[in-house]
């Protein structure tokens, strides 16, 4: 499994948007296959339909405004595509909108409560599974490192929270997995910081993985290759006086990323896990041991990825409130897009507004 991780960041950012989206419908057939035999809902009509259509919209939705916020150039020049993009909401709301309808003349008398169960679970499923997947690609679209160390960290902690709990567990943790324990939990913890620090050291050096996936209209292809941003250049800081006297250091230079990586290695490690615990209680719940079979000896793709899907959450929400800001290059194409007088008049504003603050 690791040398497939290690083939499929090799083949480049394309393959693993396509591969992420792959993992999602996998999960979400998992987990709509389960309502399915819990509730015995073989009769109901048009179930497997629906929930798979609802899948089909809900996926234009959120890739439709992935293509539109980050190739706005290429959107912007095929005449298809503007048209789509344009209309974009309102044909996701009517796709929906059939759904729904659907959904309401399938409605039979005996099936009544079980159907709006069934309603009720592809949606859950849909926001847990879909949604998160959704934001992992745009985690990807940041920069490969966003999507590798905060994935390789939450794999870490599972592999070292086993081994430390395997060598030293005594004490159990949480009562939905038995086999977890403090020593197990704590170690995890202190083995995925280190792991954080050392991966993210090695990769922001590389521009294939720190720089974010853009449209190249020269060349009409997409592209990984920029100059690289602060957090990717090595900075000086300073050792706190407490600490200099045990690592014999004043100074220490290292990546600004890295102390983003301890934010992400500690989620990974503290908040991560509930992830697990959280899928634990949801089979325990249905007496089931695991999502499915596919992977022998690991259950199904969700047993795989449920950590996984909250941790892209926490980077995501991470990355909106302490990384990303404007982005000079998306807002200047938005604006050749406007009409010449629309155009005059911002010009008009920002030259006033740059002579008020003196810079011209």
């Amino acid at each position: 499994m690791i040398t497939f991780f290690f083939i499929i960041i090799y083949l480049g950012p394309m393959v693993l948007m396509m591969i992420v989206m792959c993992v999602q419908i996998k999960c979400f057939h998992e987990i709509i296959t389960i309502g399915y035999n819990v509730y015995h809902s073989y009769d109901l009509p048009w179930f497997r339909t629906l929930s798979w259509y609802f899948l089909l919209c809900v996926n234009y939705f959120f890739y439709g405004e992935t293509v539109t916020d980050y190739f706005f150039t290429l959107v912007q020049r095929e005449e298809p595509l503007r048209i789509l993009s344009k209309y974009h909401r309102f044909i996701s709301f009517a796709l929906y909108l059939t759904g729904f309808c659907m959904f309401v003349l399938s409605l039979v008398k005996k099936h009544y409560r079980l159907q709006f169960y069934m309603f009720g679970w592809t949606h859950v499923t849909l926001l847990i599974v879909v949604t998160q997947s959704h934001l992992i690609i745009h985690n990807l679209f940041e920069g490969m490192i966003w999507f590798i160390v905060p994935i390789s960290c939450v794999i870490c902690n599972d592999i070292m929270a086993y081994m430390f709990g395997f060598f030293f567990g005594r004490t159990p943790l949480i009562k939905l997995s038995p086999k977890k324990t403090w020593e197990g939990f704590i170690g995890g913890f202190f083995a995925t910081v280190l792991f954080g620090l050392l991966l993210s050291y090695v990769m922001s050096g590389y521009r294939c993985f720190t720089c974010p996936v853009e449209f190249n209209n020269d060349t009409n292809s997409f592209t990984v290759d920029c100059e690289p941003s602060e957090l990717f250049q090595l900075q000086e800081y300073n050792i706190p006086v407490v600490l200099q006297s045990v690592v014999g250091w004043k100074t220490v230079r290292m990546y600004p990323f890295q102390i983003h990586s301890i934010a992400l290695s500690t989620f990974a490690s503290l908040i991560g896990p509930f992830g697990g615990f959280f899928a634990s209680g949801f089979k325990r719940a249905f007496k089931i041991k695991d999502f499915a079979n596919t992977i022998p000896g690991h259950g199904g793709i969700m047993d795989r990825f449920d950590c996984q899907y909250l941790m892209a959450t926490f980077v995501n929400v991470y990355i909106a409130s302490f990384i990303r800001g404007p982005n000079p290059s998306k807002l200047i194409q938005q604006f050749l897009t406007l009409r010449p007088d629309q155009q005059l008049h911002i010009f008009n504003t920002l030259k006033a507004h740059l002579v008020d603050k003196g810079v011209i």
